[in-house]
């Protein structure tokens, strides 16, 4: 027999487990520097085998755990694994592990992987012949030493007890006092006896009576053993009844359990689904509201769209109507100012020639009368002056004065005709800008039309974009009533959560999520923290429901321990909680310093390993096992004790019952509605679910953000639109403007133009009178002055009286004619220009404003609106009948589900009643029972006291129990003594 192995862990100066091997059977030597740990390993063997310390106080203890750097060791043990292939221990096996485990409050022996007293080790050690009288199987150092200065004696002593010889001396020093114990004893009892012959003797003298007595006594004990053994039967039948009711009881109690279980499972259910069909109902009655109020501005919009085509229709009707009446007055207008213009170009050349003629005359008879007029002025300046010189004087005044007077008319003559060529030269620049304004006047027009069209396709565009938009907004509600009701219900989760895990253990969950979102914030080495954190365990695996409960109380609040990659990345959140004073309690499991045991399970058809009916990713596994690995899922509590004992592993049951390995037994009920997996798993659904619905709530509200973002862009090119059709009509109009006044320019200048020539020919006529009035008083100038005219004179006088009288009657006669031309020529003038001119420019313009495709466009764009807005009501129509039909299920879906809520809370309380009634029942029959305990043993008690009995009468069985009662009150009776000695 020899040492094979050492392994030490938190002893002394090892702190991580040590193993030291191989050691060889005969001779092993430990080499190292000073402070390298040879002392504390050869104090390490002694701890397991010496007899050194076996009594450790507290702080002993303490002294022998590792101090260093970093946490306290807790615990510490030393292993000894012996190689028996000698089979030096009696033991059969070829090796033997000695294990010695301390702590601050325990010192425990482990032989062979299991917990052993101390007794047991000493007595095993001893079978190997380390005894403890005999200690020197260890030699200490320096030891030799002392046996070498030692005197003899001292080394006869230990020569004796290294031979063992001491123990047979102290050996024989105990039987020594044993034999003198044993001599006193016997002296004592030699004393009593005496004392025992003594009483024989009185006692022989009350034998005889006392042999009556138990003659009796014998009848007596036989009755009351009838009485008690059939009381106890009948007690023992009622409690088997008892037993037998109680037994069913339990089942009907399980059976009580099982339906109010699945009754409460069933009203949970109930009452979510009752829940999602009123939140079903006010959902749909929200919609069909929205679809009302819908379809109640529809119908306005379509009264408003009917109302709208009929005026346009009206309207387009009237302006065809109304340009039909203004081409057809406008046609006989034409025909009209045709044949007027026609009438005036006949009568304007007669009207020219007559006033032409009527000029001539005029000119020819002023001419004359002015000849006239000099040739007796001629004969009167004969009797006015009275010389020639005074004449002539007077003449050259005249001839002055004349000549001023034509260069005045010259000049009036000049501008008159400077006014009409400029006249002229207007208003042939007048008809040029009239006909460049009327080309633009068109071109504005056709523009205008161009942008009501574009401005009517606009808005058809833009009113899609609002139905999309509408459409985006009614499903953006619906997903945000969804969402807040999904967070409302992930806030129960979390506060349910929160009261089964407790406050501390979720409050630091949240702070650890605190300090994971700074660091994130951060960036650089604090974002690698952040992604080296894996999460609380029960959010990294996954697993079947009919093991929840068996994972729950194998995990306990471990279920809440954070994974980490390293023990850094736990540090440095711990020191970020602390330095935000963060509030909750924390426990990390860094994957780099779990230390996990592969388990080789057993092979067994009632058992399964909890960590392979988990579903989780490989990284994790460290974790999972450091949790779960040492746990396996028995069928029954009987196997699971059966596998614990003999496998070393844990055990656990579906029901939540465990054995641990160490022996000890944990169950009883266990709520599974309060299941934190479950809870848990809810929890993960409804996080699933915000998620997804707020990524649709962004993709809807990015969609809805580009359909605003499309509506702004029409909107703002609709106004374009507008202001560019509001300048293009401004331009319109001014142009409009332009042209009428351009046109009553023309009509100005056409007519002033008729007085401007008749004052030119006027003056005209003026200055050849005045010519031939300056050439008569030249010729005059020079003559003599003469009283009376000359022959030659006189006969121009008559002439010109003849031509004159001719000339007046002439003028007379052309003006007649001309005055009726002229009335005729201003008649017609009049009504073309005051009339038939201007009322044709009032049909032209009117047909021109008289806007048929305009309103057209616009009665097709009202009915291709009023077409779109019968569809969207038929739409919401349908839909509102689709949602009538909707609320009408979920109000009877609620119905039903409140009907079969009731019928499960009334099965629920029947089976209370039932359970509690049972409980009372069970109470009756558990007091009734423990009366029942009672009596059998005060019977067992009674029998028993009646010590041993002669054989029964078979009478006395036949009779029953009230006749042997009675005989036996008798027999008591007649059977007394006065006297009697029990006790001989």
């Amino acid at each position: 027999m020899h040492i094979k192995q050492v392994i030490i862990q938190g002893f002394k100066s090892y702190r991580e487990q040590t193993v030291v091997e191989p050691f060889d059977k005969r001779h092993n030597v430990v080499v190292g520097r000073n402070g390298s740990g040879k002392s504390n390993f050869f104090y390490a063997i002694q701890f397991v085998l010496s007899d050194e310390f076996t009594h450790l106080r507290p702080e002993q203890r303490q002294a022998l755990l590792h101090e260093g750097t970093g946490a306290r060791a807790m615990s510490a043990y030393v292993e000894i694994i012996f190689d028996n292939s000698d089979n030096r221990v009696p033991i059969d096996k070829e090796e033997i592990f000695l294990r010695r485990v301390i702590g601050a409050k325990k010192d425990q022996y482990f032989l062979n992987k299991k917990v052993v007293p101390r007794s047991e080790v000493v007595n095993l050690l001893e079978s190997a012949g380390f005894s403890n009288s005999n200690p020197y199987y260890i030699v200490k150092q320096g030891k030799i030493n002392q046996m070498a200065t030692a005197p003899d004696s001292h080394r006869l002593k230990l020569l004796r007890e290294v031979a063992g010889t001491r123990v047979y001396d102290e050996r024989k020093e105990e039987s020594m006092n044993i034999l003198k114990e044993t001599d006193g004893k016997v002296e004592k009892i030699t004393e009593f006896l005496k004392t025992i012959e003594d009483r024989l003797k009185t006692l022989e003298e009350e034998k005889e009576e006392l042999k009556e007595y138990q003659k009796w006594d014998k009848a007596r004990r036989t009755l009351e053993y009838i009485i008690h053994e059939t009381e106890l039967k009948e007690n023992k039948k009622h409690l088997d009844e008892l037993e037998h009711q109680r037994k069913s009881s339990g089942d009907k109690q399980k059976m009580f359990a099982q339906e109010i279980q699945t009754a409460q499972d069933k009203i949970k259910n109930a009452q979510k689904a009752l829940k999602d069909a009123k939140k079903e109902v006010t959902t749909t009655k929200d919609e069909k509201s929205v679809l009302t109020t819908e379809h109640q501005q529809l119908l306005r919009e379509k009264t408003k769209l009917d109302l709208t085509i009929s005026d346009l229709t009206d309207e387009v009707q009237g302006d065809n109507k109304s340009k039909e009446r203004a081409e057809q007055e406008l046609n006989r207008l034409k025909l009209t100012i045709a044949e007027k213009e026609k009438e005036l170009e006949e009568v304007r050349p007669r009207y020219e020639a007559m006033r032409r003629k009527e000029e001539e005359c005029s000119r020819e008879l002023n001419l004359k009368e002015q000849k006239r007029k000099e040739l007796y002025a001629k004969q009167g300046r004969g009797s006015q002056f009275s010389s020639r010189e005074e004449r002539d004087k007077w003449i050259q005044g005249e001839l002055k004065s004349l000549n001023k007077q034509i260069k005045d008319k010259i000049a009036h003559q000049n501008k008159l005709q400077e006014d009409l060529k400029r006249d002229a030269a207007k208003q042939k620049d007048l008809e040029k800008k009239i006909e460049e304004h009327t080309e633009s006047f068109e071109q504005l027009r056709i523009q205008i039309d161009e942008h009501n069209k574009h401005y009517y396709e606009l808005k058809k565009k833009k009113d899609h974009f609002q139905t999309i938009r509408n459409d985006i907004w009614k499903k953006e509600t619906q997903v945000t009533q969804t969402l807040s009701g999904n967070k409302e219900e992930l806030a129960k989760a979390d506060q349910a959560l929160r009261s089964m895990a407790g406050k501390p253990i979720l409050n630091g969950r949240d702070s650890v999520r605190k300090v994971l979102e700074s660091f994130s914030q951060r960036g650089g080495q604090f974002a690698d923290i952040a992604r080296s954190y894996y999460g609380p365990v029960i959010e990294n695996f996954n697993c079947d429901k009919s093991i929840y409960t068996a994972v729950e109380v194998t995990a306990g609040n471990r279920l809440f321990h954070h994974i980490v990659e390293s023990d850094r990345v736990g540090t440095q959140i711990l020191k970020e909680m602390n330095k935000q004073k963060l509030p909750g309690e924390v426990t990390f499991m860094p994957l780099n310093r779990l230390q996990v045991r592969i388990h080789d399970y057993p092979e067994d058809p009632d058992s399964i390993p909890m960590i392979s009916k988990l579903k989780y990713e490989e990284q994790y596994d460290k974790a999972l096992r450091y949790i779960f690995g040492k746990t396996l899922i028995c069928r029954n509590l009987e196997r699971a004790t059966e596998l614990a004992k003999s496998t070393g592993l844990d055990c656990v049951t579906l029901e939540g019952d465990q054995v641990s390995s160490k022996g000890c037994l944990t169950g009883g009920y266990f709520n599974t509605s309060r299941s934190r997996l479950e809870m848990q798993k809810k929890r993960s659904e409804y996080l699933q679910m915000i998620e997804d619905l707020e990524k649709e709530l962004s993709e809807f509200r990015t969609e809805l953000k580009q359909t605003e973002s499309s509506i702004n862009s029409v909107v703002s090119e609709m106004q374009k639109t507008e202001t560019k059709q509001g300048k293009s009509k401004d331009a319109f109009e001014k142009i409009q403007a332009d042209i009428r006044l351009m046109k009553d320019e023309l009509t100005r200048i056409e007519r002033f133009r008729n007085p401007k020539e008749r004052s030119l020919a006027q003056c005209k006529a003026n200055l050849e009178a005045m010519n031939s009035t300056k050439d008569g008083l030249e010729n005059e100038l020079h003559q003599e002055l003469m009283s009376q005219l000359s022959v030659q004179d006189q006969h121009e006088v008559d002439q010109l009286n003849d031509e004159i009288r001719k000339l007046n009657q002439e003028n007379k006669e052309a003006f007649t004619a001309r005055m009726s031309l002229e009335v005729t020529k201003n008649k017609l003038e009049n009504l073309l220009t005051n009339n038939l001119f201007r009322r044709k420019d009032e049909l032209v313009q009117a047909l021109q404003e008289i806007s048929v495709e305009d309103r057209k466009r616009q009665l097709t764009n009202c009915r291709t609106e009023l077409t779109s807005t019968e569809k969207r009501i038929k739409k919401v129509l349908s839909d509102v009948d689709d949602i009538d039909k909707k609320v009408s299920e979920a109000v009877k879906q609620q119905k039903a589900l409140q009907k079969e809520l009731e019928l499960w809370m009334q099965k629920e309380k029947e089976a209370q009643d039932k359970m509690e009634e049972d409980s009372k029942r069970m109470e009756k029959w558990a007091a009734k029972e423990n009366l029942l305990h009672q009596k059998i043993e005060e019977c067992t008690e009674k029998i028993a006291s009646l010590g041993a009995l002669p054989q029964v009468d078979p009478s006395y069985q036949r009779m029953s129990l009230k006749t042997v009662s009675i005989i036996f009150m008798c027999h008591n009776a007649i059977t007394g003594y006065p006297y009697r000695n029990t006790s001989t």
